[in-house]
């Protein structure tokens, strides 16, 4: 209870109007449920006649001291009024339209509580699906280099979902059963509190069956939401590798694989909901045996003469008894409800409370625009206790172009992305115009950077929001000469509608080289000072290349440019050309002057020319 309180205190407050609303009709449902099953004495002293000869003749007066007799003796007064008045059948049908009329009128309070509660679940549900959005777009890349995109999937849709049908679905268990249970239960006490006590006895044994079954639930959703991020992985993978699974005949592997997870984590949801599902036959069960147990013990008292506890009035607080049993019920179904959705915010709140180690200055410098150079200045950096790379010293004029080449895991790649800080260093620092990138805004720092990967990557959308992603307000005019420096305007106008088009998911309508014409063609419009390449021609062909590396060179015209290349075609005419390798630069020079040292560089251009 105590972890679900504090989910409350997490999501709820935004909503506390809905909370009061929700209390206020809770209350009234309570007292007119209590009013309107009163009428049951009346319309049973008439047709039984059990109090014709002792209507009373007076009112009493109402005090503390005698609630329920002067509140009983009142009552039988004025039925007694009734019945002389208008006769026993008359009588019979004004308390029934009463109770039809206060029946109409809790029913109508109850939905209102209920209605004000759906605006909180609903709310928290978005709030919490918000949250993780935020958040995973705020992680640094490092995080997800170590999770798996199915298991962020699964956390997002299965678990929030499980949050909601259970946690959020139990806030009437918190809101109304509480007041439910207090109202019915002082109206059992004001009837007859030696009945009342002598009930409570089983409420704890009642309580702690429910307890006993339920301590496991918990463990066993952990584990079973678990495969369920499994499952949602195998999803993921199968479809970014369904080309290779057909192409190495692997679907019966596939197949099986996906089976033994999937059957894995039926087995484990089939045992939690099938322990759920002992909440209401045992609540069912006990709540009958309580009620039979209290049929004894209370017709002891009526067939004794206990003036108090009339056959009427009995029957009444047999009634209250079994509603006050619904709430208790309705405890307990929660009991097992909101184990499930506790582990479901357990997984949530390991993507909530993950460390942002990317942490931006409090107080941050701007700059307006890149002036004079980019520094690594003794650079080393580390994945875990791997060093990648090992006293970096590197000066990158503006203007100039310089380009990275080594071989694949030798750093280019790290190297280019502490610039942006998608990563940080563990020795040295990174300057742009002698400002480390730590004191700088992320946002400020990243609007000067723009980036050309290997992999082009398109968001499911047209052709026009591509190209102006991250820039607010770009006019068609200035989309479409973006578009034709990047060598994309005419393949686009080709299309049938044009910058409307959209490009399919990951750009899976476009060609290898048309995915990355769009990509250079967004970086033109961005307007960065600063330009990242990373293999941003190696997977294209001989013409599609020639179209890339076309757009690139009037893209890297006036900018300065920190290229990764495999293609030493594409850099030769590059200021400064670094070779890494193994974390270290261990050459450095022109085309022409690396050639002439005749060393590592030269045994991969000569690799390459051969």
């Amino acid at each position: 209870m105590k972890e679900f309180i504090t989910v409350l205190r997490r999501f709820v407050p935004p909503y506390k109007r809905y909370l009061v609303w929700s209390v206020v009709f809770n209350i009234l449902s309570a007292v007119l449920n209590i009013f309107s099953f009163m009428a049951i004495i009346p319309i049973l002293q008439i047709l039984f006649q059990t109090g014709g000869d002792s209507v009373p003749q007076s009112l009493m007066p109402i005090s503390w001291d005698n609630l329920q007799e002067a509140f009983s003796n009142n009552a039988n007064y004025y039925v007694g009024q009734l019945i002389q008045n208008i006769g026993p059948t008359t009588t019979l049908l004004v308390i029934g339209i009463f109770l039809a009329f206060m029946t109409f009128l809790k029913t109508g309070a109850y939905f209102l509580s209920s209605a004000t509660i759906i605006p909180i679940r609903t709310g928290v549900v978005r709030d919490i699906r918000n949250q993780l959005y935020h958040k995973i777009t705020s992680l640094p890349l490092g995080f997800f280099s170590e999770e798996r995109k199915g298991d962020i999937i699964a956390r997002m849709s299965g678990d929030v979902a499980e949050v909601e049908n259970s946690i959020m679905s139990s806030l009437d268990m918190l809101f109304k059963n509480p007041v439910l249970i207090v109202a019915y239960f002082s109206t059992l006490l004001i009837i007859s509190w030696q009945l009342t006590l002598f009930t409570l006895v089983f409420v704890p044994v009642m309580g702690w069956f429910m307890g006993m079954v339920g301590r496991k639930l918990k463990q066993n959703s952990i584990k079973a939401q678990a495969l369920w991020s499994d499952t949602m992985s195998q999803v993921e993978e199968t479809l970014g590798g369904l080309r290779i699974i057909k192409a190495f005949c692997a679907e019966k592997k596939m197949n099986n694989r996906f089976d033994r997870i999937n059957s894995a984590y039926r087995n484990d949801i089939m045992r939690v909901n099938i322990r759920q599902q002992m909440a209401h036959p045992m609540s069912e069960f006990l709540g009958t045996v309580m009620i039979v147990i209290v049929l004894w013990f209370g017709g002891i008292l009526v067939l004794s003469g206990d003036k108090m506890l009339t056959g009427p009035t009995f029957i009444y607080y047999l009634v209250m008894l079994y509603s006050i049993i619904n709430p208790l019920k309705e405890f307990s179904k929660a009991g097992y409800n909101i184990p499930k959705g506790l582990a479901s915010m357990e997984r949530i709140d390991k993507i909530l409370n993950a460390e942002n180690n990317i942490v931006e200055n409090p107080s941050p410098r701007h700059i307006a625009s890149f002036e004079h150079q980019i520094e690594f200045r003794n650079v080393s950096f580390r994945y875990d206790k791997k060093w990648i790379l090992r006293n970096i010293n590197l000066t990158i004029p503006k203007g100039k172009t310089i380009a990275l080449v080594g071989q694949s895991g030798g750093g280019k790649s790290t190297l280019v992305d502490l610039i942006p800080r998608y990563y940080d260093v563990q020795e040295g620092e990174v300057l742009i115009d002698g400002v480390n990138v730590k004191d700088l805004g992320i946002h400020n720092l990243r609007q000067l950077i723009g980036n050309v990967n290997q992999e082009a990557i398109l968001f499911n959308d047209s052709f026009r929001n591509n190209i102006s992603f991250g820039v607010d307000g770009a006019t068609d005019e200035q989309i479409a000469e973006a578009a034709k420096i990047a060598n994309a305007y005419d393949f686009i106008m080709q299309t049938e509608k044009q910058f409307d088009t959209p490009v399919g998911d990951r750009g899976s309508r476009l060609s290898g080289g048309q995915r990355q014409r769009v990509s250079i063609a967004r970086a033109i419009l961005k307007n960065p000072p600063i330009l990242i390449l990373d293999e941003a021609t190696s997977a294209l062909d001989t013409e599609s290349e020639r179209l890339v590396q076309d757009a690139l060179e009037r893209l890297m015209k006036t900018r300065t440019t920190v290229a990764i290349a495999h293609r030493l075609s594409t850099i030769k005419c590059a200021d400064e050309i670094c070779v890494i390798h193994e974390g270290e630069i261990v050459e450095r020079g022109t085309h022409d002057q690396l050639l002439a040292i005749d060393g590592y560089y030269k045994k991969l251009n000569d690799m390459q020319s051969l």
